[in-house]
């Protein structure tokens, strides 16, 4: 199969270079800007402006298939109380049709393009479409229908958008289904993301969030724009992975509209969600709510050979899963439209989840002399339960000066939540016949609160036409508490007894301070922007079990960014970008507590680390060719100092007084990542699509300053190929296959503490991962008028191929561990969406006569 999926896509590689050979340009093109300015003004007869009337921008496309010109929704708004429209970012090499419609007004269309009226005549970036006149018509309004589909995958030299609204793989699901089908993004079997081998930084709608990606519904999520390069207006956190921005839905459409769903798996989880929207004049209100049971399943064996031990012993672990529980999401907000340049925004997130996970091990230890053979035996059982509640609030200001491109933004966001947890292991020890020899009780209970508050400013200043200057600021402050008790059951007390060495009561405040300006020009096809961020932070920890006290404070750093873009003919562009980004330790990896909770991964943070700096060099290539085609092709480099990697020590474990291993970190002398990335997009007929990612590298973690071999660099391939057919009769098929070529282990996974069974590798260098691949397939029939129905049914795994498989070695052992998470989980989806696009929903009657306005919008 790993054949058949390379010679897929290089036969797909070929057919995309060869087949769709570049166009000629138009005439007098060449000098023509990427995109352009439309504005203008509603009157009526009598010279009045006209509020709240539709405006549609619908763009002019030949349809090889057909042979014909098709319109397709390009952008939508509603016009101003005075009257003022303005359309924003519009390419100018496509011609338009405008479309308006007003309650009381005959329907309005004008063709609009940004050609020039004479050979003499220059491009201009603005169009003024002037006052346009509309006519009275006292007749009852008739439907219309506006069938619009957004692209699947955009893709910019600085960072691809893709639209995950329609992805029916990932219906029912939650973030990490989704990101399994984001091209450039690789998920492992625990749902941890990594783009390029390492860990890049999530945001929410720009902001930073504590959610995990198994906490938001994928029935929730709009498009994931992955930004590989970021520029100085991104926060400098997150290390050189880049950021990957998960875009919410949203809807801002005048009247009402919403949709239900709902779902179930092959193991009888169910989940479910509605939302709604209403716009009315000045006003707009949303609100979702989502539900999702999980019922998961991991199986993983796990092979481990000691050093140490005289003579060597060989453990073999085998581990059984189980994960019961569930979430519910629900998001609410309100848009108010103060004045025409100034909008108020206030919104909030809640979130609850419980979940039981049971694990049973069992471990087999074998001791080989040459006389005789000894025999251990013996099984752990974990049960526990855990609960979380997280809410947030979010407040934006946005104003829009006179002078064209000039506005200002201000959001406070605020995130918080509070956990509860509890462990009851319980381990036996066997005899050589398989009867109890002796038992182990341990107890855990814990609970724990977070609080994440950011407030950021950003204000745009055109300076001249093709002049912009960018500012901004930015404050983010959190702080943490967590309790964690540890008990060991004793005979003679018949008790659960308090074991103070492994118990931590602690809290901390990690607090970053940030400005940036950046300038960008444009130069007829040249353009550039250049940047510079200042960042500070400070961090204080506190035990609270001995009184000790931690604290660390970063000085400011400077994080600058350039981007170079030169557009060519034919639909070309060429980028290059470079970017300075830091990682900074968090709290889990500076704490000195060693956790003795789970004996078979213990850990401890160290409190001398320090942040790791990471220089990013990125050349990209994009071409558009004819039928919206599309290839982006990357080369990149990416070099890190005092790489924080994991680190193993070994000490006296003074639950069970026994020499134990201890998983903790250091900072490594530095790494290095170099590669190639190649994404395409092909519409290769009317009802069929695919999408290609490849990406081949080369990284390396060195670890000179510490007594380690280090792993030696490894050429490794990642591969993500995508493909949707439109069938007749409504029905859609999406396929979507991924492969992962043995590899170096990923570095700051972003994770806690926490670690395959049996501990982690001793660092990132020394380990790899073996390869392995997996396929998903989903159907989709829509139904009723407009399709407001539709029935999903999708298969994750088909060939139960996606296994994980770890090799790892060390000073102090040698260790192989697979495991195997959901394999081949079937998931059904129902949903049905409704609503009016009504300029008129609560006015019904106007001078007399009944108006019955409606726009059914389909996406």
């Amino acid at each position: 199969m790993k054949k058949i999926f390379m010679l897929i896509t290089t036969l797909v590689t070929a057919f995309t270079v060869y087949a769709q050979m570049p166009s000629a340009p138009m005439s007098g093109m060449q000098g023509m800007p990427a995109t352009g300015h439309l504005y203008g003004k509603l009157t009526d007869n009598a010279g009045k402006p006209v509020g709240e009337a539709t405006v549609l921008l619908m763009e002019n496309r030949f349809d090889s298939a057909t042979a014909k010109t098709k319109q397709l929704l390009f952008k939508s708004i509603i016009t101003q109380a005075n009257g003022d429209f303005s359309f924003e970012d519009v390419p100018m090499r496509s011609d338009y049709t405008l479309k308006i419609s007003s309650t009381g007004y005959a329907s309005y269309d004008q063709t609009v393009s940004f050609k020039p009226d004479g050979p003499s005549a220059k491009f201009s970036t603005d169009k003024d479409l002037g006052k346009i006149k509309l006519t009275s018509d006292v007749k009852e309004l008739q439907s219309i229908t506006v069938v619009s589909s957004s692209p699947t995958i955009r893709l910019n030299a600085d960072k691809k958008i893709f639209n995950v609204e329609k992805n029916i793989m990932s219906a029912g699901g939650t973030g990490v289904d989704v990101m399994r089908n984001v091209p450039s993004v690789n998920v492992d079997i625990d749902g941890n993301i990594t783009m390029r081998n390492s860990a890049p930084q999530l945001l929410v709608d720009g902001r930073p969030t504590t959610l995990t990606l198994d906490q938001i519904p994928a029935d929730a999520i709009e498009s994931v724009e992955v930004i590989s390069n970021p520029s100085a207006k991104y926060d400098a956190s997150g290390g050189g992975a880049g950021i990957l921005n998960i875009v919410l839905k949203k809807n801002k459409k005048t009247g009402y509209n919403g949709n239900v769903r709902a779902g179930i798996d092959k193991r009888g989880a169910l989940n479910g969600g509605a939302d709604f929207n209403v716009r009315q004049n000045k006003i707009n209100f949303s609100a979702s709510v989502f539900g999702n049971q999980m019922k998961d399943r991991t199986k993983g064996t796990t092979t481990r050979t000691s050093l140490l031990d005289d003579p060597q012993t060989v453990v073999s672990q085998d581990n059984y899963n189980k994960n019961k529980g569930g979430f519910i999401f629900a998001k609410t907000g309100v848009d108010y439209f103060a004045t025409n340049r100034t909008t108020l925004s206030l919104s909030g997130i809640k979130v609850h989840g419980e979940f039981n996970p049971l694990e049973s091990i069992n471990i087999n230890t074998d001791s080989i002399y040459n006389s005789y053979k000894s025999n251990t035996l013996s099984q752990r059982t974990t049960s526990g339960s855990r609960e979380f509640n997280g809410q947030g609030i979010v407040f934006g200001f946005k104003h829009i000066f006179p002078k064209d491109g000039e506005e200002m933004t201000v959001d406070a966001n605020y995130f918080g939540g509070k956990n509860t947890n509890s462990s009851l292991y319980t381990t036996n020890y066997l005899s050589s016949t398989g009867s109890l020899a002796s038992q182990e009780l341990q107890t855990q209970n814990g609970y724990g609160s977070d609080k994440n508050f950011v407030i950021q400013t950003d204000y745009t200043l055109p300076i001249s036409k093709n002049l912009k200057l960018e500012v901004g600021a930015r404050a983010a402050i959190r702080s943490r508490t967590n309790v964690l008790d540890n008990y060991l059951y004793s005979d003679s007390a018949k008790d659960y007894l308090l074991i103070p060495s492994a118990t931590s009561h602690y809290k901390n405040t990690d607090n970053v301070y940030a400005a940036y300006a950046t300038l960008s020009s444009t130069i007829k096809n040249f353009s550039y922007k250049i940047g510079l961020r200042a960042e500070s932070s400070n961090y204080t920890g506190t035990l609270n079990t001995t009184g000790e006290k931690f604290k660390n404070s970063y000085p400011v750093s400077l994080f600058p960014s350039v981007f170079l873009s030169q557009k060519l003919n034919n639909k070309q562009e060429l980028q290059l970008s470079y970017s300075r980004r830091v990682n900074r330790p968090n709290f889990f990896q500076l704490i000195p507590f060693t956790d003795y909770t789970d004996k078979l991964n213990i850990t401890r943070g160290n409190p001398n680390l320090v942040p790791e700096f990471t220089q990013s060099l990125e050349l990209s290539y994009l071409k558009t060719f004819k039928g919206n085609n599309t290839l982006l092709a990357s080369v990149y480099y990416k070099h890190t100092d005092n790489l924080i990697t994991r680190y193993l020590t070994q000490e006296v474990d003074p639950v069970s007084g026994n020499t134990e291993l201890i998983n903790s970190y250091i900072n490594a002398n530095s790494s290095y990542a170099a590669g190639t990335e190649l994404t395409m997009v092909n519409n290769l007929t009317k009802w069929w699509d695919i999408s290609t990612n490849l990406n081949f590298y080369n990284s390396k973690v060195n670890t000179d300053n510490v007594t380690a071999v280090s792993q030696d660099a490894l050429w490794s391939m990642f591969g993500k190929f995508n493909s949707n057919f439109k069938l007749p009769s409504n029905f859609a098929i999406q396929l979507t296959t991924t492969y992962q070529s043995k590899t170096n282990l990923p570095v700051n996974t972003g994770s806690s503490m926490g670690g395959n069974p049996m501990g982690q590798s001793q660092s990132s260098s020394q380990g790899y991962i073996k390869s392995s691949w997996g396929m998903d397939i989903a159907f989709k029939k829509s139904f009723m008028k407009n399709n407001a129905a539709s029935v999903s049914l999708s298969v994750s795994d088909i060939f139960r191929t996606r296994i994980n498989t770890q090799y790892s070695s060390s000073d102090y052992f040698v260790q192989t561990y697979s495991r195997l998470r959901d394999p081949q989980m079937v998931r059904l989806t129902l949903a049905y969406k409704f609503g009016k696009v009504d300029a008129s929903l609560f006015k019904r009657k106007s001078n007399g006569v009944n108006i019955n306005a409606t726009e059914s919008i389909q996406q």
